[in-house]
């Protein structure tokens, strides 16, 4: 034990837990993370399969939001999963994380609204014609933000063939499963979300309207892999993107109850706070696994990682608690965590829209 390391701390955090069919040695996962280090073709390289390598010790890692099909694109330097190469990508990614002894689960996230022709190459699809309110980074840097085009009935069932195609080529590449991204204003949220969503057909208007098409990816997806490979990511009343749900109290027992009749492994809801009325409801109507992902300040971020709020989580009913911004400083955060060490300091200018290793793989280990 170096000077820095405190006594190992007794925390339900560090036992063991069971997902599907993955035995896991903690109840800690590393969140979903942007970092825009892919190659402009969205292909992932070795910098990322180091990245990824160096975290292994996670309960699970979600892998960063990764684009089912080339509309769906969001940044540059966003990874994909539809092409060969991407998934060849992958496959490195993965067996190096299985080589240092983790687990991972892929992110599946389109856009929506949420992208730019001089990224994608083509104009965004949403579930209506609402221009995203912000400029968008681009690979000539911000631009204002174009309309979408509102998504056909073709559209839709073509872009739900696009997950379950993605997910099976997730699982082709080497990964244990995939989380289906419903939050944070990206497509399946901006169908939920009465502002982003004005179709008055059965993909809009009433609340069973505007979550069929979540509903309809995650089955498919389902199907496709099998159940217990899938997970989904929801943000129940986060205005992130520029979506406002307007009835949220009403939108998500109905998608929850939806969502339970289809089986998958885990919902993981963000921003999840143990007082909070949605983490009660949701904790209690859903059957499985639930992974929270708790709102952090910086002040909280430097003193645990999320540690206390983690295990509030926990006492709340959480089966799993997902923590961000600590693995992204600290390769060996579920160990700092465990002794009692201080954590690395983050670099946030190196968080996004950034190339190289800097603030990327080289934040310091602990010695041994």
């Amino acid at each position: 034990m170096t000077q820095t390391q405190q006594a190992p701390t007794a925390s339900r955090l560090f036992e063991p837990a069971r997902l599907g069919g993955l035995e896991l040695p903690s109840r800690l996962v590393m969140a979903p993370l942007t970092r825009n280090r892919a190659g402009a073709d969205g292909v992932p390289g070795e910098l990322m399969a180091t990245y990824y390598a160096q975290r292994a010790s996670a309960g699970l890692i979600i892998a960063e939001g990764t684009t089912p099909n080339a509309v769906g694109q969001t940044y540059p330097h966003i990874p994909g999963i539809h092409s060969p190469a991407q998934i060849a990508g992958w496959r490195r990614v993965t067996d190096a994380v299985r080589a240092a002894g983790g687990r991972m689960f892929l992110q599946l996230q389109h856009g929506g609204r949420v992208g730019h022709p001089d990224t994608s190459g083509h104009v965004p699809l949403a579930p209506s014609a609402v221009r995203f309110p912000e400029p968008l980074h681009t690979p000539g840097g911000l631009r204002e933000a174009v309309a979408p085009r509102e998504m056909t009935a073709e559209d839709i069932r073509s872009t739900i063939a696009d997950f379950a195609d993605a997910a099976r080529a997730a699982v082709e590449a080497g990964f244990a499963g995939v989380e289906v991204h419903s939050a944070n204003g990206h497509l399946l949220h901006q169908f939920l979300a009465r502002n982003t969503n004005l179709r008055t057909d059965e993909w809009g208007g009433s609340v069973e309207g505007r979550i069929r098409f979540t509903v309809e990816v995650v089955r498919a997806v389902a199907e496709a892999i099998g159940a217990e490979r899938v997970g989904v990511r929801i943000s129940p009343g986060v205005n992130v993107n520029g979506v406002e749900e307007g009835d949220t109290e009403e939108i998500y027992p109905a998608l929850v109850k939806a969502l339970a009749d289809v089986g998958p492994a885990y919902l993981h809801q963000v921003h999840a706070a143990p007082d909070q009325p949605a983490f009660t409801e949701i904790r209690r109507a859903w059957p499985g696994t639930l992974i929270a992902n708790p709102v952090l300040s910086h002040e909280e971020v430097a003193a645990d990682g999320g540690q206390l709020r983690g295990e509030q989580l926990l006492a709340a009913g959480a089966d799993l608690v997902a923590l961000g911004r600590g693995f992204l400083a600290n390769p060996d955060f579920v160990e700092r965590l465990r002794t009692g060490a201080p954590l690395n300091e983050l670099r946030p200018e190196f968080l996004m829209y950034v190339q190289g290793a800097e603030g990327y793989t080289d934040y310091p280990v602990l010695a041994r």
